[in-house]
């Protein structure tokens, strides 16, 4: 299935779709689009034109992790997306995917007009990427969890080893 990353913006903002296998992410464009409504009618025109069966947006939560008044913002246009096209929308932590899209336009050379057009296509690729590698390793803890579920269920564990080693995996994964 193809996944869109999206990085909302004030002003433009970034669009990425993974391949069908969800293994890796490509930056797509940017709009350029002030207005909310206009901006989620071109963000559902690109989700038709794409075939995409999953949009994320980042979240900019603050460093601490808290939810400001722009993460509000965020999430309330997501849900426009989600309602708009029909199509399930994730949120997922943007924090340093900005410095992050700089660094990598860094190591390609890429400065002035030619970057300031792409780091939010770039940013938003990030942001795809990395909810690409959570949904993976997602994947994997469910499969190990229903092992452990299975050792507790026969006793083959205690529900201490099966909690010490539950919390090993989410942290191992960072699985939340």
């Amino acid at each position: 299935m193809i996944i869109m990353g999206v990085d909302l913006g004030i002003a433009r903002t970034g669009i990425a779709t993974s391949d069908e296998g969800e293994k890796f992410a490509f930056p797509k464009n940017v709009i350029k689009e002030y207005n909310i409504e206009r901006l989620v009618n071109k963000i559902c025109e690109l989700v038709n034109e794409y075939g995409v069966g999953e949009i994320v947006v980042g979240l900019p939560k603050n460093m601490d992790g808290s939810l400001g008044e722009r993460a509000q913002t965020c999430t309330e246009i997501a849900e426009k997306i989600k309602e708009k096209s029909g199509i399930p929308t994730e949120m997922y932590d943007e924090r340093c995917t900005t410095m992050e899209a700089y660094n990598l336009l860094d190591m390609n050379n890429t400065f002035g007009k030619k970057r300031k057009e792409n780091i939010d296509a770039v940013a938003a690729t990030v942001i795809l990427e990395g909810y690409l590698s959570y949904k993976k390793n997602k994947k994997l803890f469910d499969s190990q969890k229903e092992t452990l579920d299975t050792f507790l269920s026969t006793k083959a564990i205690t529900k201490e080893q099966y909690d010490k080693s539950l919390n090993g995996l989410k942290e191992k994964m960072k699985i939340v």
